[in-house]
This record gives structure tokens, C-alpha cells and sequence, in this order.
């Protein structure tokens, strides 16, 4: 009997042991989708360190193609699912699944860090009709010109402060057979990008706040004689600019023949990893005239929010509250080029130094902080109808008449 007994304490003994260290073994998966399959390898990093500082919890990042996200997403969390946190976009984008309740709400009781971002960057991840906020922003882009400074340099030109310097500087540079700027216009949105890039400036911070309150809309001859300088430059664009697309004008600029790109900061890390023997510098939209001020357009490109229906929200926002440290965007800044808008980050990057400088001056980049909220968005009017302008299928005054005219069937102010 005391064999027994023996025995059986024993036995005890050691399944208690296994299911201790079972339990202290046990670790709480989380599920993090995302649209940037570009940055896979940086968010790995970022994983891994924050699972050295929370080793009880681990994280599976997956991508999905960007054109294909929205769609994903927004019907597996339908159908209850989805990942545990989610990369989202901003403003409109992010309302669509706000909206229905498919996010958590965040402030500074949950998220402390939050205290870490401007009222700006919160706004952007801020759903109207409730004013909470849904989302951890994750990065401010800006709308400017990159450019070859090689290529300027073997040229003898220097970055354009006034639209007659740029219309200049591209005149020297076709007589050199250099391409001036890569960009083509085949991809629609990439027209929205070339406005923010070369237009920004010219239209200013008065015609943003006029178009806001409703004292002018967009057939004010301040922007359409924006349109008319923007048809004016395209002459200079890649060679049968209407037909070439996003990565092919992408690729002209890499391999070096062109000399400029207009569209978003976010291109300069990308460029650099394709080409890491280009040397890039960055300006803002050229001003109409000197004395004006220039301007880049700015925007929060997204945030990080918790799945509504997530069984481990506790693991989730201490997650996003290590996505919100100054520890990782000076990481996230430093790493991807993209600047974080995150309090007291360490910029290092020389290029990405200049764009925050930059951005001290800037206004919206217009269309998708103010007009991407409902049909037709203001993105999709002016991408499209850009874009036919720059066909030679509409004038400046009927791309503007037509922008116009989608935007007033939903926003008051325009239907006076």
C-alpha cells in the first residue's frame, strides 16, 4: 500500500510539473494583417522585438496585395472574423469599418500613448459621427518632387523655387536628352499624386480653407489655372506619358533616365533599394511666383486598430501600444524612410530630415483628407478627370466643371 501510495504521489507530482510548464509555455497568438507587402521584413523585426520585451505573446503578420485589401478585410470582419489587429487606412477608408462597430475604440486610458501624436494625425484615424479614435496613426506621407542630383548636376541645373524655374530647368534638361520627369499618368491614381507633387504650392493654404467653408468650389480660377500650368508641363513627362503606368514610370526613374519624379515621399526608400547608387534629394510644389509661399501636401497614410470581435484584445492593445513608442517609429522612420508622426522620434535619414522640414509647411493633400468620404470621392473625380485632361479629351475648365460637379451632388456647401 505505501508502494502504492508512493506511486501515485508520484505520478502526481510530475503531472503537475508537465501542466505548469505547459501553462508558462502557453503563448497568445496574435493574427496582424496588413496591405504593405513591401515592409514584410522591417515588421518581422519589429515583431521579434516586441515579443523579446512581451514573450507570453506572439504575432503572425500577413499581406495582402493593396488593391485587393479593403476588399479582404472588410468582408471577413462582416462575417465576424478577421485578424486580431489590423493595419487600416485613413479617413474615409477607415470610416467604412468603424462605422458598422467592426474596431475597438482607443484613448489615453487604454492607450496612453496616444498622448504621443499631434491632434492632426489623431484626426485621421477619428470616425466623424462619434469622435473616437480607432486607430494607432503609423505614418505621415507628403506629396513633393523627387530628383536625380546627379543628373542636375551633369545638367549645371539647380531644384526650381518658381513654376518658370521648373518649366526652365526642364527646357535644359530635354536639350541634354534627359527625360525631366518619369512620371506617366496610365495609372489613375498616380494623377492624384502628380497635383499634390507640382500643384500644392501654387494652389496654397487660402484656396484649401475657401474650398472647406464653401466660399469657392473647384471651377475657382485658382484651380483651374492650376490645371492649365499642370497640362502645360506634362510636355515634359516620360515619352507617351498617357500609356506608360505606375512601375513603368517608376522604373524609368530608377534606371536613371529621368530626372525627376513627382509623387510621395514614400518613393525615395523604394527607389534606393531598387538603385542604392542614386543620390536623391526632394522639393516642394514650385511656387507661382517667388515671394509665395511653397507648400508640400501632407496626409496620414493609416493606423493600427483592434478587431472588435478579438478573443485577446488585452494582448492586442499592448500590441498597438508598442507600435505607438517612440522606440518604434524611430525605428519604422528610420528603416522605411516613411516618417512616423510619433512624438520624439530620432531621425536619421538625411533625405527624410528634409521632408519633415518641409512638411512645417504644407497643407492637405486635398481630395483624400477632405473629399474621400463618400461617392464620388473627390480622389476618384480628380484622378480621373485629370488624367482625360492630360489625354487631350478635356480642357482644364471641363476636368474642373466635372470635379465640381460629382463633389456637389453630397457636399452642401457646393450646392448653393
Amino acid at each position: 500500500m505505501k508502494l502504492t501510495r508512493r506511486i501515485l504521489m508520484g505520478a502526481a507530482a510530475g503531472s503537475l510539473f508537465l501542466s505548469s510548464g505547459a501553462a508558462m509555455a502557453q503563448q497568445t497568438e496574435l493574427t496582424f494583417w496588413s496591405w504593405r507587402q513591401e515592409d514584410k521584413a522591417f515588421y518581422q523585426d519589429a515583431i521579434k522585438k516586441f515579443q523579446a520585451k512581451e514573450p507570453n505573446i506572439s504575432v503572425k503578420f500577413e499581406t495582402y496585395a493593396p488593391e485587393n485589401y479593403q476588399t479582404i478585410l472588410s468582408t471577413a470582419l462582416a462575417a465576424g472574423r478577421g485578424p486580431d489587429v489590423i493595419q487600416v487606412r485613413a479617413y474615409g477608408n477607415l470610416e467604412t469599418i468603424a462605422t458598422p462597430g467592426y474596431l475597438v475604440a482607443l484613448d489615453k486610458q487604454t492607450v496612453p500613448e496616444l498622448a504621443n501624436f499631434p491632434e492632426a494625425a489623431l484626426a485621421a484615424e477619428t470616425l466623424r459621427s462619434d469622435g473616437k479614435v480607432y486607430a494607432v496613426p503609423f505614418a505621415m506621407q507628403a506629396q513633393l518632387v523627387v530628383y536625380n542630383k546627379k543628373l542636375f548636376q551633369n545638367a549645371g541645373v539647380n531644384p526650381p523655387k518658381t513654376w518658370d524655374e521648373l518649366m526652365a530647368l526642364c527646357q535644359a534638361l530635354k536639350a541634354k536628352n534627359v527625360t525631366p520627369f518619369a512620371n506617366g499618368t496610365a495609372t489613375a491614381w498616380q494623377n492624384e499624386t502628380i497635383v499634390g507633387g507640382l500643384l500644392s504650392s501654387m494652389l496654397g493654404k487660402p484656396f484649401e480653407e475657401d474650398i472647406v467653408s464653401g466660399k469657392a468650389n473647384f471651377t475657382d480660377p485658382r484651380f483651374v489655372d492650376a490645371l492649365a500650368k499642370l497640362k502645360d508641363v506634362s510636355q515634359y513627362f516620360s515619352p507617351n506619358f498617357t500609356g506608360v503606368d505606375y512601375p513603368s514610370s517608376q522604373q524609368l526613374f530608377v534606371a536613371g533616365r529621368a530626372a525627376m519624379f513627382a509623387g510621395g515621399s514614400y518613393e525615395v526608400a523604394n527607389f534606393k533599394n531598387q538603385n542604392p547608387t542614386l543620390d536623391l534629394g526632394v522639393f516642394p510644389a514650385p511656387v507661382l511666383k517667388a515671394g509665395d509661399q511653397a507648400l508640400i501636401a501632407t496626409y496620414y497614410d493609416g493606423g493600427y486598430a483592434v478587431n472588435a470581435k478579438s478573443e485577446k484584445k488585452e494582448a492586442a492593445l499592448k500590441f498597438i501600444r508598442y507600435l505607438a513608442t517612440p522606440e518604434y517609429g524611430t525605428a519604422f522612420t528610420n528603416t522605411l524612410k516613411n516618417l512616423s508622426p510619433i512624438k520624439g522620434i530620432k531621425i536619421e535619414d538625411p533625405i527624410t530630415q528634409e521632408v519633415a522640414g518641409l512638411a512645417e509647411n504644407s497643407m492637405s493633400y486635398l481630395m483624400l483628407v477632405r473629399f474621400r468620404y463618400q461617392e464620388p470621392s473627390g480622389s476618384v473625380l480628380l484622378q480621373s478627370n485629370v488624367q482625360k485632361m492630360l489625354a487631350g479629351q478635356q480642357t482644364p475648365e471641363q476636368a474642373a466643371a466635372e470635379i465640381n460637379k460629382g463633389i456637389a451632388t453630397y457636399y452642401k456647401p457646393f450646392q448653393k
